[in-house]
């Protein structure tokens, strides 16, 4: 027999290097990745291993010192259970079929130790177990056979690196490489005298050897269980009036997006409707209260697969209209109108209907404005009461008044105008305008009507006749300057000038004109208060352009040859 021992290691190592250079490529092009690998901060649960294995037997069947070869041919499965991040309990089988003259077929159990890192995973392992172990064969050609499979005791040791692929959620890494010792006991019975010729050989095997292995691991949970899911909503607007919308949203922490989420709503108030996060509250048959909404998501029916929300609205009562009540105008005579404006706001902007009455007078109008007549009323402050109702039957009030006022008293009647005395002015031809004796007669009946009549006033209107109009002629045959314009006016302020020195009579109440008579002389007429003065034709005097002239008589020496003349003149 040929022993060769770890005659396919180099093999072996060079296909573990392409193994390890793949898995740094893959790593260095997912580098920038920003998702955490589930086996760093969350490692698996159970590992499930299946791989190529080589064994490098080293041992020989005592007492023939016939050495075990090296097995290329062989699998290994593996599944590990983890109780914490690091520790964990471990079973693996391998086999090892026939090779050139061995054969081995292991299972075993014990605990292993991890340590999880970012991409990669460190472990070693501790199992005891059975195997099944034959052989070895001769290579000569020749009739000995092998020995049966036998079972005996068997120990691993190792451990290994795993790298964790960046897709799938993590869920497969490579091993890159995984070194186990094994060492089993077998015994085949009693040496057999005869093996130069052939048959079973015998005897005791200590067989121990390297196993390398690499392959796929497939991981499967958790040792962290995923968050428990959480569940807020809230109600928008949290106050509204019957039949006002609201709408719930639910916001839901920690799902799986793998699966999918279902939404329940349910309400103690108005109507509910909604199959995702958000749903709709329809408030028209809601009374005023508060009520609340309740919302349930769920993937599942395990724990930490569901959660629950809840949040309160308020239904409020409709706020009743109010209600600005105004009049224009606010005064009016007898039997004049007035409009009457309401102006009415609903909070909830319901529909208004509106109406009036008033104390007095008569008020048309259903809308927003009305007419008040005061047709009939009686003079006085008239109250208007404006009403407004909506549809819900709330209604609102408001007061408005308009003052009618007293009629006007009647004019006084027109109190005719009467024509008192006249004074003459023929007499004094030197002094045409001179007011002289013979005229205090009338003077004194003129103050005695004004001192009767405190209310009256009187008219003096003084008269020229056409030849004083005329004027005298000059030397040269022309007019003289119309100095007889001057005389109706002055004869008119002389008399007034009288009655206002002489009798005492307020200058204010005695209204001097010309008129248009042709005579010397001045009229009178008693105006009483309230009389009618329209038929006047005669022209007002400008008094600061005439000036009074004095009563008394001409000087002795210019008269001393007209003394009986002038004596009969005063």
């Amino acid at each position: 027999m040929v022993y060769r021992p770890f005659h396919l290691i180099g093999r072996f190592g060079l296909a573990a290097c392409a193994v390890s250079l793949a898995a740094a490529s893959l790593s260095a092009q997912t580098a920038s990745s920003t998702t955490a690998p589930v086996v760093g901060p969350n490692p698996s649960r159970v590992d499930i291993f299946t791989g190529y294995s080589y064994f490098g037997a080293h041992g020989e069947v005592k007492p023939a010192d016939i050495n075990y070869s090296s097995v290329n041919i062989g699998a290994m499965g593996s599944g590990a259970f983890f109780f914490s991040k690091y520790v964990g309990a471990e079973i693996d089988f391998v086999a090892h079929p026939n090779g050139v003259n061995d054969g081995l077929y292991n299972a075993g159990g014990g605990i292993i130790f991890r340590v999880p890192m970012q991409n990669y995973t460190l472990f070693a392992h501790g199992l005891a177990g059975g195997g099944k172990l034959a052989g070895p064969n001769s290579e000569a050609p020749t009739t000995l056979e092998h020995e049966p499979y036998t079972w005996g005791p068997n120990l691993t040791a190792g451990g290994g690196m795993d790298y964790d692929l960046p897709f799938l959620n993590n869920r497969f890494s490579i091993r890159l490489f995984e070194a186990d010792y094994r060492y089993i006991h077998a015994d085949f019975g009693p040496t057999n005298a005869t093996v130069p010729t052939g048959g079973v050989l015998g005897g005791r095997a200590n067989l121990s050897g390297v196993d390398l292995s690499s392959g796929i691991v497939t991981h499967f949970g958790h040792i962290i269980p995923p968050p428990p899911i959480t569940y807020s909503c809230v109600i928008s607007p949290t106050t509204a009036f019957p039949g006002d919308p609201l709408t719930v949203t639910g916001t839901a922490l920690n799902l799986n997006p793998k699966k999918t989420a279902t939404y329940n709503w349910t309400s103690t108030g108005g109507t509910i409707s909604g199959t995702s996060n958000v749903a709709n509250v329809d408030t028209k048959s809601a009374s005023p209260g508060t009520y609340t909404v309740k919302g349930h998501v769920s993937e599942g029916n395990k724990p930490g697969q569901m959660a629950d929300c809840s949040v309160d609205f308020t239904v409020k009562q409709f706020e009743p209209p109010t209600l600005t009540c105004s009049a224009n105008p606010s005064t009016v005579n007898p039997g004049d109108s007035s409009t009457i404006t309401s102006t009415g706001v609903s909070p909830q902007n319901r529909p208004l209907t509106y109406s009036y009455s008033s104390t007095a007078g008569t008020i048309s109008g259903t809308t927003s404005t009305a007419t008040l007549s005061t047709t009939g009323a009686a003079p006085g402050t008239i109250t208007v009461t404006c009403n407004v109702v909506d549809d819900k039957g709330q209604t609102a009030t408001a007061n408005t008044s308009v003052t009618v006022l007293s009629p006007a008293p009647p004019p006084p009647p027109k109190t005719a105008t009467q024509n008192l005395c006249s004074i003459s002015f023929n007499r004094d031809t030197r002094r045409p305008a001179r007011v002289d004796n013979e005229g205090k007669a009338c003077l004194d009946d003129l103050a005695l009507n004004l001192q009767r009549t405190t209310d009256s006033k009187l008219a003096l209107v003084g008269n020229e006749t056409n030849s004083e109009k005329s004027g005298p002629k000059t030397r040269k045959g022309r007019k003289a300057a119309a100095t007889s314009e001057r005389l109706a006016a002055e004869r008119a302020v002389n008399t007034k000038n009288y009655l206002v020195t002489e009798k005492g009579i307020d200058a204010s109440r005695i209204m001097v004109y010309t008129g248009t008579d042709d005579a010397k002389t001045v009229t009178s007429t008693l105006i009483p208060a309230g009389a009618d003065t329209s038929s006047m034709t005669a022209t007002p005097i400008n008094e600061g352009s005439v000036k009074p002239q004095p009563r008394t008589a001409a000087t002795t020496a210019k008269r001393h040859h007209k003394k009986k003349k002038a004596a009969s003149n005063q």
